[in-house]
């Protein structure tokens, strides 16, 4: 790299992300409490030239040089065309040496709620059953098995997020607000699968965990942050509707890291591969560790955990990046003590 003017271009991270606010203003703040400057950056914006720069790449921001590091925070939707560019950035980051916080790759496995339910599946960690199902006879015929069996499904969106565009099939208890007269005494119907081209031509599908709950006692799941492959803080969610993401509208209720929860959101974190991410996870007393894995967010919002927490989250994933990913020692004492940067990677203790 090359030294150009507003700083020494050794210590500048990208935020990649595609808007600014209280996350990008956490990590740029713990950024300058080690002696380092956050610089967002909107994958959108950069791109490959191969007569722009020694690398190939320009990142707005960054003139000829690359970013020390970078943190992923936000990836704007788009056409196939523009996601494969913009995850094609990161890979080539990457590929010339500058640790992504989380990669690509990561970011890839986790998006996609197949491949995440896939991997978790193959490394033995408590999740429910799920299928992802092209051909609509064979969706159907699995729906009837399962509505047979009493035994409600989530249809969830393969690259979703925030909770959004979730519904039941299956065997659905009546819920709040319900006026179902064509269900059986105990309130609830069968509810059959949409036409597969309203949901992009695939059924993903994910066994319902069903809970226990009361106007006196809401339902609750879950979220677990892990960074650098240790759980460090968790939180309930909690809602009287089964979609409990903060997003739509649940509370962030303080919970404390119940090893059994560490355990399960640590070797979710694993199993995809994660410098940091949010684990979701529902209550299940039939589960050894007392709960299943029922998503894993590798671009995971912190806001609503950070509230019932005193743990510094967004200072806890700059420390992981610089000491970790980087071999930066950090000293204790405050900002700006940080030793000069080293080639090799240590693990954090």
């Amino acid at each position: 790299m090359t030294r150009e003017s507003g700083g020494d271009a050794r210590r500048r991270v990208a935020i990649f992300t595609d808007e600014t606010g209280w996350h990008t203003r956490k990590l740029r703040e713990a950024l300058a409490r080690r002696g380092f400057e956050g610089r967002c950056v909107d994958l959108e914006h950069c791109r490959f030239d191969t007569g722009a720069s020694p690398s190939g790449l320009v990142i707005p921001g960054f003139g000829r040089t690359l970013p020390l590091a970078g943190i992923v925070r936000g990836i704007a939707g788009g056409s196939l065309e523009q996601i494969t560019k913009r995850l094609g950035i990161l890979h080539a980051l990457r590929e010339l040496g500058v640790p992504i916080y989380n990669d690509a790759r990561a970011i890839e496995r986790s998006v996609d709620k197949s491949m995440t339910s896939f991997l978790l599946h193959k490394a033995g960690v408590a999740t429910p059953q799920a299928w992802a199902i092209e051909d609509e006879a064979q969706a159907r015929r699995l729906l009837m098995r399962e509505t047979a069996a009493g035994r409600c499904l989530v249809l969830k969106p393969m690259f979703g997020s925030q909770g959004k565009g979730l519904r039941k099939v299956g065997w659905v208890k009546g819920e709040e607000g319900s006026d179902w007269e064509d269900g059986d005494a105990d309130g609830g119907r069968a509810v059959p699968l949409p036409d597969l081209k309203s949901v992009g031509g695939l059924a993903y599908l994910q066994r319902f965990v069903p809970q226990p709950e009361s106007d006196a006692a809401p339902g609750f799941d879950w979220r677990v942050m892990v960074i650098g492959g240790r759980a460090v803080a968790a939180m309930k969610r909690v809602s009287p509707h089964w979609v409990r993401n903060v997003a739509q509208g649940a509370r962030s209720v303080a919970s404390p890291l119940l090893p059994g929860l560490a355990q399960l959101a640590e070797a979710a974190a694993a199993a995809l591969d994660m410098d940091y991410a949010g684990v979701d996870l529902v209550p299940d007393p039939a589960s050894p560790q007392g709960a299943q894995v029922i998503e894993v967010n590798g671009v995971a919002a912190w806001r609503g955990l950070q509230k019932v927490t005193p743990f510094d989250i967004g200072q806890a994933i700059v420390d992981d990046l610089l000491r970790r990913r980087l071999g930066v020692p950090l000293l204790a004492g405050g900002a700006g003590q940080v030793c000069q940067i080293g080639s090799g990677v240590t693990r954090s203790a």
